[in-house]
C-alpha cells in the first residue's frame, strides 16, 4: 500500500469517527432531556439513569403545565414564546436591513480606512456585555425603553449589526465587480444592482447571518433580564426557564419540557434553513 493510498484510507476512516464522536456528544444530551420531559416525577426519581420511557409511564402533562397560563397554574411559556418570536424576528429583520448596505459599501466602497473597518466593526465584542449593560440601561431608561420588547431588540440591534456587516462583507466581495458592470451597462443604477442582482446571489450568507442573529436574540439572557425582569408578561422564553430552574416546587421533569422547548424552535430553524442556503447557493450559480 502505498502512502497516498494509506492517508486515503486513514483520513476517510477518521472522518467518520469524528462525525460519529461529535453526533453522540450533540444528541445523547438532548435526547435525555427529551427523555426526561416526558416522564413522570416519581419514574425519574425510581430511576433517573433509565435510557427509556416505557408507554405507561409517558406523559405530556410537564408541557401543558409549562405552556399554561399562570393563571390557570402553569409557567405561561407560550406568551413567552411570543415575545422571543418577536424580539428575535424583529432583530433580524432590523439588523438585515442595516447591514445589507453597510457590508455592500465597505466590500465595494474606497474610502479612508476601508481596509481597517472590518476590524473595528468587530471590535465591540472585545467588550463584555456587564461592562455595556449598565450605560445601556440607563440610557434607555431616560428614553423610556427600559421596560419594553422595542428597547430590547434595538439593544440586540446594536450588538448584531457590527458582526452581520462583517460576515456578509466576506461575501460580497467574492462577487465578481463584472456582474455589477453588465447591469451597469443594461442602464440599472447602483441600487437597483444591489436589489436584483447582489441580494439574490447573497441569498446563502443572508439566510446565514440570519440565522445566527436570531439565535443570539433567541437565547440572549444578561439583557432580557436587565430590561425586562419588572414586567413578567414581557419576559422572553430564556428568563422563563431560569425562574424554572430556581424554582424549588419546580420538579426537574417541567424544566426540561422548558428546555426543550426553548431549543425546538432554533433546531427546526437550522434544519429549514440548511436546505434553503442549498437552494439559494445553487440560485445564486443560475443567475451569474
Amino acid at each position: 500500500m502505498s502512502r497516498a493510498q494509506f492517508e486515503e484510507r486513514f483520513f476517510g476512516i477518521a472522518r467518520w469517527v469524528v462525525i460519529a464522536f461529535l453526533a453522540v456528544i450533540t444528541i445523547v444530551p438532548f435526547y435525555y432531556m427529551l427523555l426526561l420531559s416526558v416522564k413522570p416525577i416519581d419514574s425519574l426519581l425510581v430511576d433517573p439513569g433509565s435510557l427509556w420511557v416505557s408507554s405507561k409511564d409517558f406523559t405530556l402533562d410537564t408541557y401543558r403545565s409549562v405552556l399554561k397560563s399562570t393563571e390557570d397554574g402553569g409557567q405561561g411559556f407560550l406568551g413567552m414564546l411570543g415575545n422571543s418570536a418577536l424580539v428575535a424576528v424583529a432583530t433580524v429583520l432590523l439588523t438585515l436591513a442595516a447591514a445589507v448596505p453597510g457590508a455592500y459599501a465597505v466590500s465595494r466602497l474606497k474610502f479612508f480606512g476601508s481596509r481597517h473597518v472590518s476590524a473595528l466593526f468587530l471590535a465591540v465584542y472585545l467588550f463584555p456585555a456587564t461592562l455595556l449593560a449598565v450605560p445601556l440601561f440607563v440610557m434607555f431608561a431616560k428614553m423610556g425603553l427600559s421596560g419594553s420588547l422595542v428597547g430590547l431588540a434595538i439593544v440586540y440591534i446594536a450588538q448584531t449589526v457590527p458582526v452581520s456587516i462583517y460576515m456578509m462583507k466576506n461575501y460580497f466581495v467574492t462577487i465578481p465587480f463584472s456582474i455589477e458592470e453588465a447591469a451597469a451597462i443594461d442602464g440599472a443604477s447602483r441600487l437597483q444592482t444591489v436589489r436584483r442582482v447582489i441580494l439574490p446571489l447573497a441569498l446563502p450568507t443572508l439566510m446565514a447571518t440570519g440565522l445566527y442573529v436570531f439565535m443570539i436574540a433567541w437565547n440572549e439572557f444578561l439583557f432580557a433580564l436587565l430590561f425586562l425582569a419588572a414586567d413578567p408578561d414581557k419576559w422572553t422564553v430564556s428568563l422563563g426557564l431560569q425562574q424554572l430552574a430556581n424554582g424549588i416546587e419546580v420538579s426537574k421533569t417541567v424544566l426540561m419540557a422548558g428546555s426543550v422547548i426553548l431549543t425546538i424552535p432554533v433546531v427546526i430553524l437550522f434544519f429549514a434553513s440548511e436546505r434553503l442556503l442549498t437552494e439559494g447557493l445553487t440560485s445564486g450559480a443560475d443567475k451569474g
